[in-house]
């Protein structure tokens, strides 16, 4: 007799076919979900119905779609609702299961600053929140709900904050339906790291150890590894113990994340609570051989955690995204062919004849790698990347295989401020060793120069790309496709070198355009809630 005998997947791309493939080799059916515009996506082909609703957002419609496709229980997956204390509220009063929170610990930790007043009141290290001019810059604007680098802007000074509050608040109520946003003090050189959490329904909580997602940009992972290789034992110790205070704390149940930051000096401090599976998970499982979404979906029906592991060997995940790999701009596209790598786990969204859309997040897969070392695993995370062919789509493939090689990579030395350091795909100097040919101390140093801030490196906001006109004005043009979502410049107005001209959606995430040099606009040419393509002209400045 299974678990359950239908679930619904309330997601899309590779965290529900992920979902699905769990449920199959449990005996459980499944139910696909899909507004109009993905109908065809990569998850509906692979469950066993498919349910259609007019948004992912949906949450009475995907009840509604429970019910009459006799699903009992409803996986929320990551993003969209799943961290919707509603949401689960709506699930259980339709006499369905919930697989994740109920909704009391969900409300809580689905409420950063109450998450964050309980993490101060269990003897738990936070970092300092409040007033912008009470806390200081930098800092972080972040989406009070939800997670996964959306509606979070990071801030230097305080003529950038209005337009970053009014961005992170927009991105956040098109990702997670709440505009609300906080302020949390930025640390320079930190390390990401989070802990695994599992909790059943009769006290039981374990904490299954950590992993480094250090290597980000736009404030979300590209690389995770676990165990993370640059804690000492007694970190990870504590960082266990936080956690799982935590979560008694909170009265958790099912899979968690409790997330910290280790600053340069040691210091760690909770930042939040992500009362869902992760995107990276798959480290973790690998490391201790288990299936977290099995874990997930016995805890929901009720089963004692008994779980009995041994962490092996070491993990590291990729994930490739449909984006340009300097500028790391969402892509659109075809996918023409599609080559994926033997002897390693592959978590695919898509399939080769898929369509990639700019309403989506555009990740496409993850390659998992598990190996009895990290330099193992790194020199096996490269081949990897090597056999992994995508056609018809930019992806950031190429970064990846740069990263994997990086000498920073190798080392352990990366903090989540990377590419404010290192411009992607850039040729790392060559250091040469003492004594190596013509030496004279006071005119060559065997130490590299330390690196430089690269203004705007990095962070997903580059200028618009330009093309020149008939030599009186220059033609600012999309670098993407994506919908207008706001016009700040009119006909005449002078404008300062990087200033936002507008603001483009694509997959979710806003990209500002900004102004290559100084000059006037002499014609807007899009309009509010226009759908452009790439190289469709925006603006056009005087030179």
């Amino acid at each position: 007799m299974p678990l359950f005998e239908r679930v619904l997947v309330a997601n899309r791309g590779e965290i529900a076919e992920r979902i699905f493939r769990t449920c199959r080799r449990l005996g459980i059916a499944t139910v696909a979900v899909a507004p109009a515009d993905d109908s065809d996506g990569f998850h509906t082909r692979d469950a066993d119905a498919v349910a259609p609703i007019s948004s992912y957002l949906a949450a009475d419609e995907i009840v509604a779609a429970a019910r009459a496709t006799g699903a009992s229980a409803i996986h929320p997956g990551y993003g969209f609702l799943a961290e919707q204390a509603g949401f689960a509220g709506a699930v259980e009063d339709a006499g369905l299961v919930f697989v994740g929170p109920p909704p009391a610990p969900l409300r809580l930790a689905g409420d950063k600053l109450a998450a964050r007043e309980l993490a101060v009141s269990s003897g738990v290290p936070v970092l300092p929140s409040g007033h912008p001019d009470e806390i200081g810059y930098p800092l972080l604007v972040k989406a009070a709900a939800g997670g996964g680098g959306r509606g979070m802007r990071l801030v230097r000074d305080r003529d950038e904050l209005d337009p970053a509050v009014a961005a992170a608040k927009r991105e956040a109520a098109g990702a997670f339906g709440v505009d609300s946003v906080y302020f949390e003090r930025y640390v320079d050189g930190a390390r990401h790291v989070e802990v695994q959490l599992l909790a059943d329904s009769h006290g039981e909580i374990l904490s299954l150890g950590e992993r480094d997602c250090s290597v980000q940009r736009r404030h979300q992972k590209l690389i995770e590894e676990c165990p993370s290789p640059a804690i000492s034992p007694e970190q990870r110790e504590r960082l266990a113990i936080l956690s799982t205070t935590l979560a008694r704390a909170t009265g958790y149940q099912n899979a968690g994340t409790a997330e910290f930051l280790i600053s340069p000096d040691g210091e760690i401090a909770f930042i939040e609570l992500n009362a869902r599976l992760q995107v990276e998970h798959p480290v973790t499982e690998a490391v201790w051989g288990i299936d977290l979404v099995e874990w997930q979906l016995r805890i929901a029906a009720g089963a004692h955690l008994d779980l009995q592991a041994t962490p092996q060997g070491h993990a590291i995940e990729a994930r490739v995204y449909a984006e340009h790999p300097v500028t790391f701009l969402p892509e659109t596209g075809t996918v023409r062919s599609l080559s994926v790598p033997t002897g390693v786990r592959v978590d695919l969204g898509i399939a080769e004849g898929d369509r990639i859309a700019a309403s989506y997040e555009p990740l496409m897969a993850k390659l998992v790698i598990h190996a009895d070392d990290r330099p193992g695993a790194l020199s096996e995370l490269e081949r990897a990347l090597r056999e992994t062919s995508v056609r018809g789509v930019v992806t950031n493939l190429p970064l990846l295989r740069w990263l994997a090689g990086h000498s920073s990579m190798r080392d352990s030395r990366i903090a989540t401020d990377f590419f404010a350091f290192h411009r992607p795909l850039e040729r790392e100097p060559t250091v040469l060793e003492p004594w190596d040919g013509y030496f004279r101390l006071d005119s060559r140093s065997t130490q590299p120069p330390a690196p430089v801030r690269l203004p705007g490196a990095g962070e997903g906001n580059p200028s618009a790309r330009v093309v020149h006109g008939d030599g009186t004005a220059t033609l600012v043009v999309a670098p993407m496709p994506g919908t207008v979502l706001e016009i700040l410049v009119a006909p005449g107005q002078h404008v300062a070198e990087r200033e936002t001209l507008m603001v483009l959606e694509a997959m979710k995430m806003e990209t500002p355009v900004t102004a290559p040099f100084a000059g006037a606009v002499t014609r807007v040419a899009a309009a509010v809630g226009e759908q452009v393509t790439a190289g469709t002209v925006l603006v056009e400045l005087g030179i």
